[in-house]
């Protein structure tokens, strides 16, 4: 029996280091969650996050106008220099309400312009109790033609450009650097 003792001692010895293959998986794995969450954290920067709002607006846009075909029914947006709302007409009280309790606020190193058919309107400063959308959503189908610039405050940041004829959904574009206008 001391040969089987004796087998079982080198055998059981053998087994107390780890393989490359287990450190390369822990590697692998450190490496992965460390990368979540430096994106997690918004380390990758205000371009990525200014990209994000301008894909989350025309994302809601196009929810919109799918909801306002399918409920016949009015949608707008609302904008301020801060930020957008949702509103809906109410045919009833011949009004329009807001969806949202608060309006959705951009952060505050970006900037919104709105033109409307190439004319820039003059965006208020907050956003009160609903109002008369400036972006309509009809129930047809159409939105109002529009070009709505979401950018950095800093003279070298991103520009984006959200824009529609009125028929089709908007696009997303980036513009060349330098102040928006």
């Amino acid at each position: 029996m001391p040969a089987a003792a004796s087998f079982g001692r080198r055998h059981g010895s053998a087994q107390r280091g780890f393989t490359l293959i287990e450190l390369l998986v822990v590697l692998v794995i450190l490496g992965s969650l460390i990368g979540l969450a430096v994106l997690s954290s918004g380390v990758a920067g205000p371009g990525r996050e200014l990209r994000s709002e301008a894909e989350r607006l025309s994302g809601l846009i196009g929810v919109l106008s799918e909801e306002a075909v399918l409920d016949n029914r009015e949608y707008g947006l609302s904008f301020t220099r801060e930020g957008y709302r949702v509103l809906r007409y109410d045919p009833q009280r011949g009004e329009w309400q807001t969806l949202d309790r608060q309006a959705h606020r951009l952060p505050e190193w970006a900037e919104l312009q709105f033109e409307v058919e190439g004319e820039a309107l003059n965006l208020p400063t907050t956003t009160g109790s609903a109002t008369a959308p400036q972006l309509l959503i009809l129930s047809s189908g159409e939105l109002t033609p529009f070009r709505l610039r979401l950018a950095e405050r800093r003279r070298d940041g991103l520009r984006l450009q959200l824009s529609s004829d009125g028929f089709a959904l908007p696009r997303l574009e980036e513009l060349p650097t330098g102040r928006a206008g």
